[in-house]
């Protein structure tokens, strides 16, 4: 049990003056660079990976990867005779699971971020009216969860387990066994469907529309999402792909007159597809994950007048204002423009 308190004064303490090294299991796993000669060979590679992900039941090599430094974690720990909290040699463990990592809400620049994220791709695709339509049912619920709350979350965890391995009350994990999981999400506590973030990016678009190359506004449009990858793969193949087929066989009579539309549309539709073998498998989750842990570890968190500094709970997020707000024009800033 976590029978001491921990406060925010106790985190500022305790990283004072330290350098941190963080990484994640895909890091940690994903080092080794392979010299692939040419684009063929590369895109082989890729293939392959993702092949032997899905082989062993994991949607990408990403989260395959990820699992695969936890088991190799467990499996060292056990073998040192660590458990929970701690690992061998009296260095404490714990494993922090985020959900979709989405831009920063608060602190230290709210809408940052770095990279795009399933959901970023899409807000990208409908920004520049590229992506008319797209699988998902906007019922369901998306686990996202801001990046600065992860970040605080696992500075929480880290004091709260160094200081049971200093002789302070040590968080229990599951079994004697077992790593301690924190899940730090928001399907549980306030889950977020879809519908909030397309009905942000509608309004956002909307109010606040974009500008073409030439300075022209481009036009916010309805999305249309289908709740079966079979009935998506039909309409793909009715409105673009035989159309497609119909302009390459008109390009090779007229001798390449069309050949810079046919690449145009044939790149596009090859990109939609793409994001539809890649982020497919997650449109459709209807899992929720348990954060018992991580509300443990909320609990022990004394009220303090930088508590919301180092806030973590999901319950404090408005989506509405949270995408409309921040998160799009986020996203717009820091990875579209």
């Amino acid at each position: 049990m976590m029978a001491d308190s921990l406060d925010s004064e106790q985190i500022i303490e305790f990283f004072k003056g330290k350098s941190i090294l963080i990484t994640g299991a895909t890091g940690f796993l994903g080092k080794s660079t392979f010299l692939v000669e040419g684009k063929a060979q590369r895109k082989a590679m890729k293939e392959l990976g993702l092949a032997r992900a899905r082989h062993f039941g994991w949607s990408n090599t990403y989260v395959f990867t990820k699992a695969m430094g936890e088991m190799l974690l467990g499996r060292l720990l056990l073998e040192r005779g660590g458990s929970g909290g701690g690992g061998g040699g009296g260095v404490p463990v714990v494993v922090v699971r985020p959900s979709i990592i989405t831009s920063i809400r608060r602190d230290p620049l709210p809408g940052w971020m770095q990279g795009t994220r399933t959901i970023d791709t899409l807000i990208i695709g409908y920004a520049k009216q590229n992506l008319s339509c797209f699988l998902g049912d906007l019922d369901l619920v998306m686990d996202v969860i801001p990046g600065d709350m992860v970040v605080n979350a696992m500075m929480a965890a880290a004091v709260a387990h160094s200081t049971a391995a200093a002789g302070g009350s040590r968080p229990q994990p599951q079994a004697p066994h077992q790593l301690t999981v924190y899940h730090v999400s928001s399907s549980l506590r306030n889950p977020a469907p879809y519908a909030v973030l397309y009905e942000s990016g509608r309004r956002h678009f909307t109010e606040k529309p974009r500008l073409g190359k030439r300075g022209e506004v481009i036009p916010t449009k309805e999305m249309h999402f289908f709740k079966t990858i079979a009935s998506f793969k039909l309409y793909m193949l009715v409105r673009y792909r035989l159309p497609l087929e119909m302009l390459h066989l008109l390009n090779l009579l007229l001798c390449g007159f069309f050949s810079r539309l046919y690449s145009d549309l044939s790149r596009k539709y090859r990109f939609v597809m793409h994001l539809v073998d890649v982020y497919g498998p997650f449109a459709f989750f209807k899992g929720c994950f348990d954060d018992f842990n991580l509300e443990r570890l909320r609990q022990r968190m004394k009220s303090s007048p930088l508590d919301d500094m180092f806030s973590f709970d999901p319950k404090i997020i408005d989506w509405n204002d949270y995408f409309y707000s921040i998160h799009i024009p986020g996203v717009l800033k820091y990875v579209l423009d």
